[in-house]
């Protein structure tokens, strides 16, 4: 606590001015390199954590001012309290240039009923420093007037009970600006120990106290951001679990023949974002003894887009279902993109197995084409004509057929995975496989481990002897 400044009480020496000047350089070094921090944080206002950041540089430069202007007092003293009277006149620009002039004192004598103020305190009260200091019956009609009972309570306590004054209290200057006033005190005592005044040194922590709302507001902001990504992760997932086939095994076809194909798939999420994206694959025996295989890419990441999946998943089923061939389900499902609300773009790759011909139709949308391997080796299908799903409305898509011998092996996957030539390369491994499962984990074992930009999707079938 400052020294009082009274008559009969001699004002403290400062203490060594080498000591201090050291931390005072010290502490401006820091401003300098906390302001070169805060000029390379980012300031998107989109962004919570470069806001949270931000705030964050802001506070710690408020603290080290803070710091700065309280070393400096303690290097030179209190500045003097008049005995009475108005404080002197001083030009209102050096006022706000002063180091100090975040912080001023006050002395209220009981005795005589006199106030006397520092230059400091009107600046930070706003108040002419030609008009007489505030008693301290006229200082709450500065306070706020939810504030005032506090500045009450403790200053009845200092003048009472004898007890030091530390609170806080809002003020309202004649300008109509409010601010945040920090007041640190304590009863000056006669030998009696009756209380003959009340000293208190008053601090302008307005800034101060923005900086820690913004940092605290940036904080919530951010974790609110958070707690949304999660729950949307969350839905997402849900999302995916519930239309997607089971990805943690092969997917079955209820009524394989003899010439059915021996199915696995696989999805792998992106390393670099906890978002689902709209990765998809999909195989449904059909009614004729066909088989549906499907496997796309939606643009976008998180339940809007887990949801359009489920849409297009539903519409290629039901349309499957109805002998479409898969050149007119890509036609239909890209009018469907285009018409929905939230307008996307996708890719897709659709196939119909015919067991009884071994024969494979199949048409693409903008996607990267199947991967046939046989006898240790491997190729890319012929891509018929296919632009991307939703990129415009009159899109006209082609179809291709090929014939599959028994051992075959059909790979589809998205775009995320691996470079097509990476998956030709394993073609002898793959050979070597016995089931479609085995393959989809060499595959997974060569692609799934390194950091993947986005989410993928592999689908295997295999042409059992």
């Amino acid at each position: 606590m400052p020294p009082h400044v009274s008559a009969d009480r001699p004002a403290a020496q400062p203490p060594g001015r080498g000591s201090v000047d050291a931390l005072i350089t010290q502490t401006r070094r820091l401003k300098g390199d906390m302001d070169a921090v805060r000029q390379d944080t980012r300031s998107d206002a989109a962004d919570p954590q470069g806001r949270w950041q931000r705030a964050l540089c802001d506070l710690a430069l408020h603290q080290l001012d803070d710091l700065d202007t309280h070393l400096a007092q303690l290097r030179d003293g209190p500045p003097p309290v008049p005995a009475a009277g108005p404080a002197p006149a001083a030009p209102v620009a050096s006022r706000r240039e002063s180091l100090l002039s975040r912080v001023g004192s006050a002395e209220w004598n009981l005795l005589t009923d006199e106030a006397a103020w520092s230059e400091e305190l009107y600046g930070i009260l706003g108040r002419d420093p030609a008009a007489p200091p505030l008693t301290l019956d006229e200082l709450p009609a500065l306070v706020l007037d939810e504030d005032r009972p506090k500045l009450t309570a403790m200053v009845t306590d200092c003048l009472i009970d004898a007890r030091p004054i530390d609170g806080e209290f809002r003020v309202v200057r004649p300008d109509g600006e409010r601010r945040t006033v920090h007041m640190m005190g304590e009863p000056v005592l006669d030998a009696e120990g009756g209380t003959t005044s009340m000293w208190a040194v008053l601090r302008d922590v307005s800034e101060l106290r923005r900086s820690q709302r913004a940092v605290r507001e940036s904080r919530d902001s951010l974790q609110h951001q958070r707690h949304l990504a999660q729950t949307e992760h969350r839905l997402a997932v849900e999302f995916q679990e519930a239309v997607l086939p089971p990805w943690r095994g092969s997917p079955r076809l209820p009524h394989q023949g003899p010439r059915s194909l021996d199915l696995a798939a696989h999805y792998l999420p992106a390393a670099t974002t906890s978002r689902i994206g709209g990765d998809w694959y999909d195989a449904l025996e059909l009614a004729d003894g066909q088989t549906l295989l499907s496997v796309g890419d939606l643009t976008g990441h998180g339940p809007t887009v887990t949801s359009t999946t489920a849409m297009l998943l539903g519409a290629l089923r039901g349309m499957a279902m109805a002998g479409t061939h898969p050149a007119q389900l890509m036609s239909w499902l890209n009018q469907l993109l285009d018409a929905t609300v939230q307008p996307a773009l996708g890719s897709a790759v659709c196939c119909r197995y015919r067991p009884d011909t071994r024969t494979l139709m199949w048409a693409q949308a903008g996607h990267p084409v199947p991967l046939l391997f046989r006898d240790g080796t491997g190729r890319r299908l012929d891509a018929p004509e296919g632009v991307l799903l939703g990129a415009t409305a009159r899109a006209a898509y082609g179809q291709a057929e090929e014939t599959l011998e028994e051992g075959d092996l059909l790979l589809l996957h998205t775009d995320g995975l691996a470079p097509a030539d990476r998956l030709l390369g394993l073609a002898p491994r793959l050979d070597r496989a016995r089931t479609a499962q085995e393959c989809v984990r060499m595959v997974v074992e060569e692609c799934g481990e390194s950091e993947r930009a986005d989410d993928a999707c592999v689908l295997v079938a295999r042409v059992t002897r």
